[in-house]
């Protein structure tokens, strides 16, 4: 077995139910609280900025200050910049599109798009049974298909995989139509943007804690990284 795979194996042993496991591994992928709220501030001021001036270069300035503040926050503390570096990238798109197109409701096509793309992807995951949770706990482990190795793991983490799809799903259902709707819109979408930004992030996160606190599902004996079947 290599180093990998036993650091693997002895983190799920660390723990009695599949529940237990993937909750560990989730807090750590997904940075945790603090790792959520400075995903979302940046964007947060951004969008909120937008609606109030419809200005988008003040929007963008707004947006970066938030982001510089954290990342120079997490520079002194000398710790990972991760999710600030996403929530800047999201902004310098949303510029991008509306800036060149010249219409206010642009900056908010990148997202629909992305919110689209994102529950594509992972509900054909969860189709093929290589669910797209899986991967956020290989990520975390350092093996990305280990996971695979025990069928209790692999359903769980489709019933997780589901619970991101919804607010993804949910945001384009919404979205979209006042997208396409006639007039400037950029108001209304980018109320529906911060009302489904965060808070259905949290409610789906909150889903999750909810189905792994839940659940007591015995982790498969010899289920690592060790005993998989060849593909």
């Amino acid at each position: 077995m290599s180093e990998t795979e036993t650091g693997t194996a002895r983190e799920t042993a660390a723990h009695d139910t599949v529940e237990a496991a993937v909750r560990a591994q989730l807090t750590k992928a997904l940075g945790g609280v603090r790792g959520m709220v400075e995903a979302a501030v940046p964007t947060i001021a951004f969008t909120g900025t937008y609606v109030a001036a419809k200005d988008v270069k003040l929007a963008v300035g707004a947006g970066v200050g938030a982001a510089v503040v954290l990342l120079l926050v997490r520079i002194a503390q000398r710790s990972s910049p991760q999710f600030v570096l996403n929530s800047l990238i999201g902004i310098a798109i949303a510029a991008f599109f509306a800036l060149r197109s010249g219409k206010a409701e642009n900056a908010f096509l990148p997202g629909i798009m992305l919110n689209a793309g994102y529950a594509a992807a992972m509900i054909f995951s969860i189709v093929v049974r290589w669910p797209v949770v899986g991967f956020i706990i290989g990520s975390v482990t350092g093996d990305p298909t280990a996971w695979r190795a025990d069928p209790g793991i692999v359903r769980l983490c489709s019933r997780l995989t589901w619970l991101l799809v919804l607010p993804c799903a949910a945001r384009v259902a919404v979205q979209y139509p006042i997208y396409l709707a006639d007039g400037d819109q950029s108001g209304l979408l980018g109320t529906a943007k911060i009302a489904m930004g965060w808070p259905l992030q949290v409610a789906a996160l909150a889903a999750m804690v909810w189905l792994l606190t839940r659940g007591h599902t015995p982790i498969t004996p010899g289920a690592t990284a060790e005993n998989k079947e060849p593909a």
